[in-house]
């Protein structure tokens, strides 16, 4: 692939290829006062103090979210062990300055343009270009990382799992409140995000060299420095050899995302065993159909088929179907952590309760 100056754009050569099915999981979780709960820029006095044997805690976006990263597991298991280690150290290291920790997709109260942006070139050079769009990203996701055996399987993969990240969507949905508001949207995080340039489902590529075509032509126009400034809901990542899954809201039990990262690597696996899938048209169309009803009713949304021409089916109806085709666990289909929010009528004692729910 033909590179920028300062381009980190991966060619094969760099790539990590050939570890199948093996899972990296990154949690966005907000770091609030520990008695007001609102947000505070700490997450450069809260990275140095924690201490983990294994994982690691980044930057992100604002300086009041940190992201948890689980490195490289074996099993759905294994990562929930991770994380839970890395919450527990987190949280004690946050109580260091004051502070706890809040897993949940959005603040309910907190104004996101007014959250300082993290001390680091590349989000400071997000803001200076997408300006509003990016200081409206006061929204928190789980990553999903899933090990591909080389990437033309990987972009097939990709276009097998598209057609179903709706439903996921639908079930982790837990965003709906925003800077003090019902929002009427579950998850208000999807449609935040569609703010941000290069958002949504990944065109349809036929081949990597068509991947790597584009990636090169947004990288040698300027707009972008690294495919990882591409923000599908899911891309293929050939620096960890991975596909990535950006689909669901962060859940605020532990234990859900644990539940998400075996559904996503059980539809993943299933996915590695199908043969190319049918190319239609309307596809895309069909999807961001979709991904905005998940958005706007959670569970309780009627997605179209992603197979079956003229049939829309309920949220959990479709995740039966799915589960009994990857062989996945039953999840409540009907019901989300969007629901537990809506209890409330006042967003302090949303954030409260998420608060405890994350400590839980």
């Amino acid at each position: 692939m033909r590179r920028s100056a300062g381009s980190t754009t991966l060619a094969d050569a760099d790539s990590a290829w050939g570890s199948v099915l093996t899972l990296g999981v990154e949690e966005e979780l907000m770091l609030v006062d520990a008695e007001t709960l609102s947000q505070r820029p700490m997450s450069s006095e809260v990275i140095p103090r924690v201490r983990v044997e294994r994982g690691l805690v980044k930057h992100e976006l604002f300086e009041s979210i940190v992201e948890l990263n689980s490195g490289i597991c074996s099993s759905a298991g294994e990562s929930l062990d991770v994380l839970r280690a890395l919450r527990a150290a987190t949280a004690a290291a946050a109580r260091e300055v004051g502070c706890t920790i809040a897993a949940v997709g959005s603040h309910p109260v907190d104004i996101a343009s007014e959250q300082a942006i993290a001390d680091e070139p590349h989000y400071h050079e997000l803001v200076e270009y997408a300006g509003p769009s990016a200081r409206r990203q006061g929204v928190q996701g789980l990553h999903v990382h899933v090990g591909m055996p080389d990437a033309e399987t990987c972009l097939r993969v990709v276009e097998h799992l598209v057609p179903w990240l709706p439903v996921v969507l639908a079930l982790s949905a837990n965003s709906p409140w925003f800077e003090g508001e019902q929002t009427g949207m579950l998850s208000t995080r999807a449609e935040i995000l569609g703010l941000l340039p290069r958002h949504g489902a990944p065109p349809r590529f036929e081949s990597w060299s068509e991947w790597e075509a584009l990636v090169a032509r947004f990288c040698d126009s300027g707009v972008v420095d690294s495919y990882t400034a591409i923000h599908w809901d899911i891309r293929p990542h050939p620096k960890y050899g991975t596909v990535e899954i950006r689909m669901p809201d962060q859940p605020t039990d532990v234990a859900r995302s644990g539940a998400f990262v075996e559904l996503v690597s059980s539809l993943a696996a299933w996915a590695l065993e199908q043969p190319p899938p049918r190319e239609s048209a309307g596809d895309r169309a069909v999807y961001d159909q979709n991904r905005w009803a998940a958005s706007r009713f959670g569970p309780r949304a009627k997605l179209i088929h992603p197979e079956r021409d003229g049939v829309a089916m309920r949220v959990a109806d479709l995740y039966a179907e799915l589960a009994e085709r990857i062989g996945a666990d039953e999840f409540d289909a009907g019901v989300c952590e969007a629901d537990a929010q809506l209890e409330f009528e006042d967003p302090q004692a949303v954030i409260a309760d998420v608060v405890a729910r994350t400590a839980a």
